[in-house]
């Protein structure tokens, strides 16, 4: 199954209806003037809105600090998704693109700014963006900028690296670009979804609540991947069950981000709090779903080769790190590894995370550490018994068999 679903009660303001249904498109009125920019603020502190990146900070925290830097603001829509599981960013883009600069533009209004960016890597998104831009103008000098698409491009100093003239790279913090970002200026490096939520709170602030506490999901899987709307709280159970992939046995969770969980994942509530609690993590809202007949070694090797491959190369233990993941992994799960092969994956999965200039190496540490600890039998049942006269490589699981791929290919969702 795919396609574009939502599980808002009726009446609920989402980001899936009808351009003319939203109340932020120039379809519906167009953009309303910007309210109070303390009043707004204060509506999505109290909302407690939180960005949809990745890491889930709250926005009014980032919103003040950009305000409250020296200097004149720059306000950026970051719209280049990394993680190859997600979709939420681009659709939004090429559907919704009212709705994301109506965001831009209130947060430059909170911030102060008189500049604006939009930073994508998708050609349809581009073109939807340029048009909106010509359908309705907004009240702030915004320029559209086009990166390579990549896992690292989206992170907040390789946004601002890309937009001064750079390569798509991360930079080591301090500083961050709220603190110096674009041109040297306070610099608010935003989500589109989180902007695009922002433009439903002041369209409908009442409704606040309502409106933060809603995710956009990305859902894939051997039985399809869809784009899904959903309060927070719902289980995953749900989600799953909407696009077949109620015989799932695991999940991987926040793209490459969150990790695999397996027993009771079924239960997991679908937010950052919840999620956290249990060991893992919503990231960007991608879940992948793992089916019977997925080997949970087969797909942590997989992601953590892809990762390897995506490292920007400019941090020495990045570069070394995901690499070691990868090759053990590899060697795991063709079942040519030794006794120890499990331990070393523990004692990097400890070490590592922390250690690069952005979260790819975190993301790496992640999967294998989860791996270990909720599927050991699994990583135990492709290792290699010196002691058995038959012991063989021909002895992986039918699942690992297979070539390794590079590009992500089993994670990577079209967008609908």
């Amino acid at each position: 199954m795919t396609g574009v679903f939502s599980l808002l009660p009726e009446g609920w303001p989402g980001l899936l209806a009808a351009p003319g249904d939203s109340p932020s498109c120039p379809a519906a009125g167009g953009h309303a003037p910007p309210a109070a920019p303390g009043r707004l603020l204060e509506l999505i502190a109290a909302a407690g809105l939180r960005g949809r990146g990745g890491a889930g900070f709250p926005a009014a925290v980032k919103l003040r600090a950009v305000r409250d830097a020296p200097g004149r603001p720059v306000v950026v829509a970051n719209g280049e998704e990394g993680e190859p599981g997600s979709v939420k960013d681009r659709w939004l883009l090429r559907h919704r693109p009212h709705v994301v600069l109506d965001g831009l533009r209130l947060a430059a209004a909170v911030t102060g700014a008189a500049r604006g960016y939009v930073h994508l890597s998708d050609a349809a998104a581009e073109r939807a963006v340029r048009r909106a831009l010509a359908e309705h103008p907004a009240d702030l000098d915004v320029e559209v900028v086009r990166t390579e698409h990549t896992y690292v491009a989206g992170e907040e100093t390789a946004v601002v690296r890309r937009i001064d003239g750079g390569p798509a790279l991360p930079t080591a913090k301090p500083p961050r670009p709220f603190e110096s970002g674009v041109g040297g200026a306070p610099t608010l490096v935003a989500n589109v979804e989180t902007l695009a939520r922002i433009a439903l709170i002041h369209a409908r602030p009442d409704e606040a609540a309502d409106i933060a506490g809603t995710h956009l999901v990305t859902l894939s899987g051997a039985a399809g991947a869809a784009l899904v709307e959903a309060p927070a709280g719902t289980h995953l159970k749900v989600l799953a069950d909407l696009c077949g992939h109620g015989r799932a046995q695991a999940v991987l969770l926040g793209g490459l981000f969150g990790g695999l969980h397996g027993a009771g994942w079924r239960d997991l509530p679908l937010d950052h709090d919840g999620l956290s609690a249990a060991g893992g993590a919503l990231g960007c809202g991608a879940l992948h779903f793992l089916h019977p007949e997925d080997c949970p070694v087969a797909v942590a090797t997989e992601a953590v080769t892809y990762l390897a491959a995506q490292s920007a190369r400019q941090c020495g233990v990045c570069v070394s790190g995901t690499g070691a993941l990868a090759r053990t992994l590899a060697a795991v799960a063709r079942g040519e590894a030794g006794d120890d092969a499990a331990a070393q994956l523990r004692r990097w999965s400890r070490q590592l995370p922390g250690r690069g200039a952005c979260g790819l190496l975190d993301a790496a540490a992640r999967i294998v550490a989860t791996l270990l600890a909720r599927f050991p039998d699994r990583v135990d049942a492709h290792r290699v018994d010196a002691h058995r006269v038959d012991a063989h490589p021909a002895a992986a699981c039918r699942a690992c068999a297979v070539p390794v791929p590079h590009d992500g290919r089993r994670f990577t969702v079209r967008v609908p």
